[in-house]
């Protein structure tokens, strides 16, 4: 199993930045790739960001160029870096990795940015 703890998120206000942290533990051997999903009030999950193991990335359109994406480090932690905060980033992030064993989640951390 691998247990996942998300940290960082706040209020910030438009144009600022955060890092969200991704803490795991346990079987992190088996991670397949990091992912950041975001929801919303009202709105379905949307992927943001992810990493695959051999490094390569990916960004959903509305947060290209603004946010990025980094792997499990030595500290077992891996970040999502996030700039140019809009208010429409504000939501719940969550940290998500595959495994062969199945998908696994993190909490979630609250992002909230003003206008």
């Amino acid at each position: 199993q691998v247990q996942l703890v998300e940290s960082g998120g706040g209020l910030v206000q438009a144009g600022g930045s955060l890092r969200l942290s991704c803490a795991a533990s346990g079987a992190i051997f088996s991670i397949n790739a990091i992912r950041w999903y975001r929801q919303a009030p009202g709105k379905q999950r949307e992927l943001v960001a992810v990493i695959t193991s051999g490094g390569s990335t990916n960004f959903a359109d509305s947060v290209n160029g603004r946010f990025t994406i980094s792997g499990i480090n030595a500290k077992s932690t891996a970040y999502l870096q996030m700039n140019s905060l809009k208010p429409e980033d504000t939501a719940v992030y969550y940290c998500n990795a595959p495994t062969g064993f199945g998908d696994y989640w993190g909490q979630g951390t609250q992002v909230t940015v003003s206008s």
